[in-house]
């Protein structure tokens, strides 16, 4: 979901979309470039840790003060506002699952590359999966190049030991990596999909209601916490 349409979704009015919408892409956007802190539109930044770094120098910026002054907090809005609509798809935020795993003090050099390795997709959980599904675990495509190590029960809420274990994780097409990711879609115990209501156009994304995966046992645990904390059902 874009960002105007979860505006629009929160029940926003398409005048008030289009101020924040603009905002975002257009004056904030600028003075951050000249500014040196991003070098494209601030909409283009899909990490809630890196967007909140950068907001926070944005908000120090004397152009800024004197417009969000005059503009009765308009501007310090819509970046709350595109702050909670990146928080949303924590489950995506790899670059602050990184400086965490970096962060650990009591972890060995092999621990951490090993959870390195596994928070980007490479590594012996990226391996075990190829290994497992032999291809996409949906659609059966099987350029491994091309497909993505998925986490089912997602990184944050998951133990070292979960984040390591291959029975929780889909080897995906990106498509399918990133609305699984975004609790877009799910799976039933059966394997059948689950399309949320939040998810628009499925047909351009390539997902289709008739869509299932082979569920072993061992994935059923992990899949019922998607399904029930990830999964956007409304």
């Amino acid at each position: 979901m874009i960002f105007e349409d979860w505006l629009r979704h929160r029940g926003l009015s398409d005048s008030s979309v289009l101020k924040y919408e603009g905002a975002l892409s257009g004056a904030m956007s600028q003075w951050a470039i000249e500014s040196g802190l991003i070098e494209g539109p601030l909409t283009s930044i899909q990490s809630h840790s890196r967007f909140e770094a950068i907001a926070k120098s944005l908000r120090n910026l004397p152009i800024y003060l004197e417009r969000n002054e005059r503009g009765h907090n308009m501007y310090n809005s819509a970046l709350n506002k595109y702050s909670e609509y990146l928080a949303e798809g924590f489950d995506n935020d790899v670059e602050s699952d990184i400086d965490k795993i970096l962060s650990q003090s009591n972890a060995t050099e092999t621990e951490t590359s090993t959870l390195l390795k596994t928070r980007i997709g490479q590594g012996s959980f990226r391996q075990k999966l190829i290994a497992y599904w032999k291809g996409c675990a949906v659609t059966g495509y099987k350029d491994c190049s091309l497909l993505v190590a998925s986490h089912i029960k997602p990184w944050r809420a998951s133990a070292n030991s979960e984040r390591l274990n291959y029975f929780n994780g889909l080897l995906l097409l990106p498509n399918l990596d990133r609305a699984f990711d975004s609790g877009l879609i799910t799976f039933g115990e059966s394997g059948t999909i689950i399309l949320s209501p939040l998810l628009e156009y499925p047909d351009l994304l390539g997902v289709s209601e008739d869509m299932k995966v082979f569920l072993d046992d061992r994935h059923q645990p992990f899949m019922h916490f998607h399904r029930n904390e990830v999964f956007r059902a409304t």
